[in-house]
């Protein structure tokens, strides 16, 4: 068994705590260190929740990913004491031809994940909350459902505390050191440890300068509605909804206490994390504006708030994991991230562990491999 390291872990969002968790897992001695408050409201991981789901469009590998994604899940939930996830189901729309839909079918037949095609009447006799005009066909997977993301960083911060793990709230880092491995921090100390991870969403590109050629922050806003009453008892057990020919939305279910959400599935890629986030209201009903034409009495549906959240996007929307000297580099989650939180932290365990390559690590994140 590998001896124990000292490890210092940058970024308290989904991966640097899922990293955090599986390093402790192996007995080290870690360190968190975030620039805001534990969780922080201002990353990409603090959210009311967050999707896992089979269909993949074309890629068979992070189609294949969830399963596994599923099983770290599980791991994590043990670890926890309690499962902060529902499963809710898939209902994806399929509008043009060759759309995200129809990938979709393709590849989960490929994997085969079971998935029932659905004609527009089908859609509106099952789901009477929902218009299907436009729609060729639906597929529907009874897998697939919310991680509640807020609840998950909260409490993993609770384990890690209780397992004694360092956590360090508003500290500003200034530089790194990939190599020594060290932290710099803004107040003139240091953090000297045996290897490092850096998990700075949105800020990565202050401590990793050549990440500035290869990811962008992406502001998305999304808007949280009220059903009209006639509606409210389908949503609390209907499926997420992936809308997404044309301009393309996502819708999620209000389980668990949570609000409905609809979100934008294109990437803005603009915006500064630090101060572009307070949504206007006519964000808001612009990102809601597009489910029109899937929510049957769309007029009837009230806009309760709205919130901004950065994404790290990377241009072919993969996610990153390297190596970098005594580093490891958890980044460009591209929006679908999340759902791969805990699979992403045992990865890098498994790299610092030497069970599994930089090369192997960095093409399982990239989506490069298909493993099942």
């Amino acid at each position: 068994m590998q001896a124990a390291m000292k490890i210092a872990v940058i970024g308290a969002g989904i991966n640097g705590l899922s990293s955090a968790w599986a390093l402790m897992r192996d007995g080290h001695d870690i360190t968190v260190v975030e620039q805001g408050a534990i969780p922080n409201p201002l990353s990409s991981s603090y959210d009311q929740n967050r999707l896992i789901r089979f269909p993949y469009g074309a890629s068979d590998a992070y189609t294949n990913m969830v399963s596994q994604a599923y099983r770290a899940w599980d791991l994590l939930w043990a670890d926890l004491g309690e499962t902060l996830y529902a499963r809710t189901g898939t209902l994806a729309l399929a509008r043009a031809n060759d759309s995200w839909t129809d990938l979709s079918a393709a590849t989960l037949a490929r994997a085969g994940i079971e998935a029932k095609r659905l004609s527009p009447a089908d859609v509106e006799r099952i789901f009477p909350m929902l218009l299907a005009d436009d729609v060729r066909y639906a597929l529907y997977l009874d897998s697939g459902g919310e991680l509640f993301a807020a609840r998950i960083v909260e409490a993993l911060a609770r384990l890690l505390s209780t397992r004694g793990a360092q956590l360090r709230e508003n500290t500003l880092v200034k530089d790194v050191d990939v190599d020594r491995p060290r932290v710099r921090l803004a107040d003139g100390s240091t953090i000297e440890s045996d290897a490092l991870v850096i998990a700075a969403g949105a800020w990565v590109k202050r401590l990793v300068p050549s990440m500035a050629s290869r990811v962008t922050p992406s502001r998305q806003v999304v808007a949280y509605v009220e059903a009209p009453a006639a509606y409210a008892a389908h949503w609390r057990s209907g499926p997420m909804l992936m809308d997404l020919d044309g301009a393309g939305f996502y819708l999620v279910p209000p389980y668990g206490g949570t609000d409905m959400k609809v979100g934008d599935h294109r990437f803005s890629l603009q915006g500064q994390p630090d101060v572009d986030r307070e949504p206007a209201p006519a964000e808001a009903a612009a990102v809601f504006e597009q489910a029109r034409r899937a929510l049957r009495d769309f007029k009837d549906y009230r806009i309760k708030a709205a919130r901004t959240c950065f994404y790290t996007v990377q241009p072919e929307e993969r996610f990153l994991i390297e190596r970098l000297g005594n580093a490891w580099l958890v980044s460009a989650c591209s929006g679908h991230g999340f759902k791969f939180g805990a699979l992403n932290g045992l990865a890098v365990a498994d790299g610092i562990g030497q069970r599994r390559t930089a090369a192997d690590i960095g093409a399982y994140a990239a989506g490069d491999v298909v493993v099942r």
